[in-house]
């Protein structure tokens, strides 16, 4: 109940995001009306000009009737409540529930002291944020079912899941609520779409990871790029790979057992690209996750920042899930426990094998930032050095990183002498000088490789071929496959 000193202090304020003077009802009142509802509520003083000057208005039950019938003519209808002080009637608006309202002209908000049209895409933002739509649970009505669906995705799906196989594939699709039943035909939600889709970027742009190797510790040069688009469950799997086969790897040795030590928490990036996927703004379109290696860090980002209602010292203590659907789809293969666990298992992931906790940073991306574990640093001779955990006395060799180019590179040397130049050609990678100090260099030291002219080995004519602990390494590595 607004009382004659509440009206005093009104008129004293001044406009703002809750208060309005207008001097009568005229074609701009619905537009009030819908501004306040979607925003915070407000009222309107009828009678007053933009001045504060009350000039008053005749409090008639025609004038009543008007305001009540504009408010029920908005959609949906808006809650008023009408008090007359003096001369003026104050209209207070209620924020609505059933967001957004809109009017014969439009959709409104109040932005400041103004009431302003809103645009497509901030029409489409207050959806979301209201949670009147959510990405995830929308229709994808450009899908095509059986065209367009991968069952090889499905069923690698399936197969990590607990749900029973035997059930047929359009009725497990739609318990899942990766699909629903309409008028004969299976129609397929995004999320449906982004796990199961041949062609997920067909339909999503958005729907890929970019993974970059950055020489030093800004983004200036590029030692390795790739774009993986096969959908969310392989995205995050080449995305960690992407990882293993741009870091480094030490050993240690305890009681005649060798013990591999990743240079980062490969479980808490698992987690970190994970959520990535999982809590991004799909409705961005202009921009996608990325996963950026430095010599100093690694960085994980998503767009869209943190949802509304979360802050940064809220994370570990609240969780707010954007794509709730998505996340259920991730949960039943166990790629995530429960809700609102996934800041708290990073961190466990990291500081548990001694690496430092990861650093969070939100803004119109939200990122994690990963360090790498505490080394010591040990000159070989060539001016270069290696490797190893420093809570370990053991010197360990540096050993090659990324399993899959290593017996790549191998395979191309083992039944024909290859250069240096074929050799990087095989591994992918652009930059000569971290080929031949991250892969060619270690290779040659733990006996993988073996050069053709041992006496010469800067010789143009060098040649390189695998060993037999090279090929052993390639036979392992298939087994490991199988």
């Amino acid at each position: 109940m607004t009382t004659p000193a509440d009206l005093t202090i009104l008129l004293q304020e001044g406009e703002g995001v809750t208060l309005e003077y207008k001097e009568r009802v005229n074609d701009s009142f619905a537009r009030e009306l819908v501004a306040f509802a979607n925003t915070a509520g407000g009222r309107i003083l009828l009678g007053v000009q933009d001045d504060g000057t009350v000039r008053g208005i005749p409090d008639t039950n025609d004038l009543r009737a008007r305001i009540q019938d504009i408010a029920r003519k908005c959609d949906p209808p808006v809650k008023v409540l009408l008090e007359r002080l003096g001369e003026v009637t104050v209209v207070t608006v209620r924020e609505s529930a059933e967001k957004p309202v809109q009017c014969s002209d439009g959709f409104f908000w109040r932005l400041g002291a103004v009431s302003q049209k809103l645009s497509r895409n901030e029409i489409r933002d207050l959806f979301q944020q209201e949670g009147a739509i959510r990405f995830d649970h929308s229709i994808c009505t450009r899908f095509s079912y059986p065209e367009d669906f991968d069952i090889d995705k499905f069923r690698n799906w399936l197969g990590k899941s607990s749900i029973y196989r035997g059930g047929a594939v359009e009725d497990i699709l739609v318990n899942i609520e990766a699909a629903e039943r309409s008028g004969g035909k299976l129609l397929f939600r995004n999320a449906g779409v982004l796990f199961f889709a041949k062609e997920p970027r067909r339909f999503f742009n958005q729907a890929y990871i970019t993974c970059l190797l950055f020489k030093g510790t800004v983004k200036v040069h590029i030692l390795d790029r790739k774009d993986f688009d096969g959908g969310i469950i392989a995205d995050i799997e080449d995305a960690l790979r992407f990882i293993e086969r741009n870091t480094r790897t030490a050993y240690r040795i305890e009681k005649l057992q060798r013990e591999d030590i990743p240079e980062y928490p490969m479980a808490a990036l698992r987690e970190a690209i994970t959520n990535a996927v999982m809590h991004r703004d799909w409705f961005i379109e202009g921009a996608n996750v990325f996963v950026e290696i430095f010599s100093d860090r690694i960085e994980v980002s998503s767009p869209g920042g943190l949802p509304k209602g979360m802050l940064v010292s809220d994370l570990g203590h609240k969780s707010v899930r954007r794509n709730p659907l998505i996340a259920d789809l991730l949960h039943r293969i166990a790629y995530i426990e429960k809700a609102g666990t996934g800041i708290k298992r990073m961190r466990d992931g990291a500081t548990t094998l001694g690496y430092p906790a990861p650093e969070f940073r939100s803004d119109s991306f939200f990122s994690a930032i990963f360090s790498p574990m505490p080394t010591s640093e040990k000159d070989d001779g060539s001016g270069e050095t290696s490797m190893h955990p420093a809570s370990t006395p053991q010197v360990p060799r540096k050993y090659p990183a990324s399993t899959p180019q290593v017996v790549a590179i191998l395979q191309a040397a083992l039944y024909e002498n290859r250069s240096r130049d074929e050799l990087q050609n095989v591994s992918k990678l652009k930059d000569r000088e971290y080929f031949r100090k991250n892969y060619l260099k270690p290779l040659l030291e733990d006996g993988l490789l073996e050069p053709m002219i041992p006496d010469k080995p800067r010789s143009p004519k060098q040649r390189y071929r695998t060993t037999a602990a090279g090929r052993a390494l390639i036979k392992a590595a298939e087994e490991e496959e199988r």
